[in-house]
């Protein structure tokens, strides 16, 4: 076999085992700046280079929907000037790149709290999923105002007031339910959490979809986030087995666990 032959077997095997959904808590953006001697701000301008190149990655290796952790509901807590550069980083991203997304046929969905948010960026939020919402490509989730905490929360108290209305009964309250309740409703849960900088942890981002994800936690700071990364992320899944709490094929049940 040659070496093409045995490149374009483990490409066939990658598309094979594409991840349906891909999910990335984009992270590293300050250290990459401080690491420089760099503001602040250039390591988020760097990150929205590297948002827009996994974007086009992800379109273009059958990914069919990514969600990327963009602003949590407990980033309110930095300083007002880093806040409002990342306002208007998202505003200028919306304004610049939303066009060429509709052009690509990129649905936009937008998950977290809108309540409370400034009208402006309120407004370009709700355009982006106006705008986008018959295209059939890729779906881009992007998780602003997020917590995933918070959204339970919310999920619980609909589904109480729905038992309190007489709407309910308590018994119904299922997993599927609540699933259901929750902003993500209609994507289907991550088979792929990815997080950049070397962190471990989920931040409170999809802790109830990602029960059951795959996670690849890679050093590389988030600006410096590309195509040969995130190739490598899924290479690294399609690796994997998933066992959703199963057995392994051809393992038998005695002395198994998980």
């Amino acid at each position: 076999m040659t070496m093409s032959e045995m490149m374009e077997g483990r490409g066939a095997k990658l598309l094979a085992r594409t991840p349906r959904h891909v999910a990335i808590i984009m992270d590293g953006n300050g250290r990459w700046a401080a690491k420089r001697m760099l503001p602040r701000f250039e390591g988020h301008r760097r990150g929205v280079e590297a948002l827009r190149r996994t974007v086009r990655a992800a379109g273009d290796l059958g990914i069919a929907y990514l969600t990327l952790y963009s602003f949590s509901s407990e980033n309110w807590s930095r300083p007002k000037p880093e806040v409002d550069d990342l306002m208007g980083l998202l505003k200028r991203f919306v304004r610049n790149d939303l066009a060429e997304l509709h052009a690509g046929n990129v649905r936009v969905r937008i998950i977290g709290e809108r309540e409370g948010l400034d009208a402006e960026v309120a407004g370009l939020l709700a355009e982006a999923e106006d705008l986008t919402r018959a295209n059939t490509g890729l779906t881009l989730v992007v998780a602003f105002n997020y917590g995933s905490r918070q959204e339970i929360a919310a999920a619980a108290r609909r589904l109480a007031q729905a038992v309190a209305e007489g709407r309910l009964q308590a018994a119904e309250i299922t997993p599927e339910r609540l699933s259901a309740s929750l902003d993500t409703a209609d994507i289907p849960d991550p088979d792929l959490v990815i997080r950049t900088s070397g962190e471990q942890r989920l931040s409170n981002f999809l802790l109830w979809q990602a029960a059951y994800a795959e996670f690849v936690f890679l050093p590389i700071l988030w600006p410096d986030f590309d195509r040969s990364v995130l190739e490598a992320a899924l290479a690294e899944y399609a690796g994997r087995e998933r066992r959703f709490g199963g057995l392994e094929a051809g393992r038998t049940r005695q002395g198994t666990h998980g």
